[in-house]
């Protein structure tokens, strides 16, 4: 017990500092941004889910270095096929991806990966990690065939328990050792694991799909600086979230998509709460209406 308080009595923050054991910032510090050049392009993307139904049809848009383009929508408006589409984990039906010019729309998710591409996956468990292997060789998954982490056919095992041991200093994940199973961890040092290892590489995009799903508010807090601090080093960032938010919070410009379709382009400083939460419900702007003004408003979703 750290602490008994009210309704009336408590806040936000109150109750974060409480259940975390020290302050927590509840707003992103985010400085202004410099986009520069186009990093991600998608043009009249297709793309059909499992049960082979349109479940993308005919987005376009791009994300530019520099900048975070948060993609809202209520969970299963075909946000992770685009996401699966982008990182080469579906096969697209048409339309074209292109990264840093280079057309990757039938890419593989190595050669995705290779050519500077970071994927912090919507479940982790499932994608994210190998949950009976370590925490070193989860570590090392996007790279444990090059050097130093190979040699030849052989893994170089000290060199993994040596970069996994910074890893894990840096990241502060919290575990045992780094010959712990990942399995093992808690979900906000699993998703530790894998921020540590897609940040830790050269990278020219970003795509965070759902990052702190079932996190608590310490993880969130760290997670959202490392999106934000990767966004200052002149990164692409491709940020997808039903949590409304969080995609205010992060985001410069925000998509929002609707049935398999962008409904909407928003700059995040100009829109409000209460016009991106019409725009997931498919609520659209009447032709020829006028935009409405920021305002500060509340809206439960």
């Amino acid at each position: 017990m750290v602490g008994t308080t009210t309704p009336k009595q408590a806040d936000k923050a109150k109750l974060a500092q409480m259940m975390v054991g020290r302050q927590v910032l509840l707003e992103v510090e985010k400085p202004e941004e410099k986009p520069g050049d186009p990093v991600l392009q998608v043009e009249h993307l297709v793309v059909t889910s499992d049960r082979r139904q349109l479940a993308v049809d005919d987005v376009s848009f791009e994300v530019r270095a520099g900048e975070i383009l948060g993609v809202a929508g209520v969970q299963g408006n075909g946000q992770t096929e685009l996401v699966e589409a982008v990182t080469g984990m579906r096969a697209a039906r048409g339309g074209r991806i292109k990264l840093l010019g280079r057309d990757i729309t039938h890419a593989s998710p190595r050669r995705v990966t290779e050519l500077g591409t970071a994927h912090v996956p919507e479940d982790r468990q499932r994608d994210g990690l190998v949950l009976s292997f370590t925490v070193a060789d989860n570590l090392v998954l996007s790279t444990y065939y090059q050097a130093p982490f190979a040699k030849g056919p052989e893994l170089q095992r000290e060199s993994i328990l040596a970069s996994a041991q910074e890893r894990i200093r840096e990241f502060d994940i919290r575990t045992p050792s780094a010959l712990t199973s990942a399995g093992s961890l808690s979900g906000g040092n699993q998703q530790k694991v894998i921020v540590a290892r897609e940040f830790s590489r050269p990278i020219h995009l970003l795509v965070a799909s759902q990052p702190t799903r079932g996190l608590d508010v310490g993880s969130i807090e760290y997670i959202h600086g490392r999106i934000v601090q990767k966004r200052e080093e002149g990164c692409a960032v491709l940020l997808v979230s039903p949590e409304l938010d969080e995609i205010m919070e992060l985001s410069d410009r925000i998509a929002v998509m609707y049935r398999g379709r962008i409904v909407g382009l928003l700059d995040a400083d100009e829109a409000s709460k209460e016009e991106v939460g019409l725009l997931m419900a498919g609520v659209t702007p009447e032709p020829g209406a006028k935009p409405r003004k920021k305002r500060k408003v509340e809206v439960t979703l």
